[in-house]
């Protein structure tokens, strides 16, 4: 695997950017539209690997940032909140070139993917939400799944149990996220969303045109009306809905995964917004 430097901005391959708050690991994959992806909360780039051939086979180029922490991204700073997050993508961008860009957050990662569209809008071409969660409260049950999930002292057995009540729609094979979990980057980026006080940036369909992808089945993020969506997210935003998939999403359903973000994609790149 070629490992390139940022001497070469955009280049396909992987890099690692000098940042001002420590270097970080970016992947650069395809050819055409741009199309920057944020991890969920603890795990890194490996679960977008599942979409990434048929996102690049549609014309698609991916710009894959790995969440500081894990690989050869230093960790986040002590202090650092969701603006510092989404001030490294903002960089990424500017460093690749190809800005305006559509940024896909799943799950924890639509946090970032929100705060950039708010603090640096002319970096955006639009937003999408894989299985988000946009502010209902959880099931105390279902938290205790979430967090046992990252423990791992537990056994495969018992973390599986977890797993599938919190991450995937029943019939599905939960052991596929067994592994890639980081509990010491899920701490910093909790810490970093508690640290983020403002509230500004959560109407991030405003301003951009926002896909919001639904799981059918997800305990997490229960499929929201696109009514409510509009009203918590802005007046911009649509709603898709994947059936049998839970939280996790992009294992269970990739190519309906696929499908819904070249189709925004394509969209928005002819100019087609959300009806009013």
């Amino acid at each position: 695997m070629t490992h390139a430097t940022p001497t070469a901005p955009g280049q396909a391959g992987r890099h690692v950017l000098p940042l001002p708050d420590g270097p970080l690991e970016v992947e650069v994959m395809g050819e055409g539209q741009p199309l920057l992806l944020i991890p969920s909360l603890g795990r890194g780039q490996e679960d977008f690997d599942i979409l990434a051939p048929g996102l690049c086979a549609a014309g698609l180029r991916l710009i894959r940032p790995e969440p500081r922490g894990i690989g050869r991204s230093a960790p986040l700073r002590p202090g650092a909140t969701l603006h510092d997050m989404a001030a490294d993508v903002a960089a990424v961008i500017e460093w690749s070139g190809c800005g305006p860009a559509l940024v896909a957050g799943h799950a924890a990662g639509n946090w970032v993917a929100r705060v950039l569209a708010h603090d640096r809008p002319e970096l955006v071409r639009g937003i999408a939400l894989l299985a988000a969660v946009t502010g209902a409260e959880l099931d105390p049950a279902i938290s205790h799944a979430i967090s046992s999930s990252f423990d791992m002292s537990l056994s495969d057995a018992e973390r599986l149990g977890h797993l599938q009540r919190a991450y995937f729609a029943p019939g599905h094979d939960a052991s596929i996220w067994l592994a890639g979990w980081h509990p010491e980057v899920s701490r910093a980026q909790r810490a970093a969303r508690a640290a983020t006080q403002d509230r500004a940036w959560l109407r991030a369909a405003e301003q951009h045109p926002l896909l919001y992808v639904a799981a059918g089945e997800d305990a997490i993020a229960p499929p929201p009306s696109e009514s409510e969506l509009r009203a918590t997210l802005g007046p911009r935003t649509r709603r898709v809905v994947v059936e049998r998939a839970g939280h996790a999403l992009l294992p269970e359903q990739p190519a309906a995964v696929v499908a819904a973000l070249v189709g925004f994609a394509r969209d928005i790149a002819g100019g087609v917004a959300a009806p009013a």
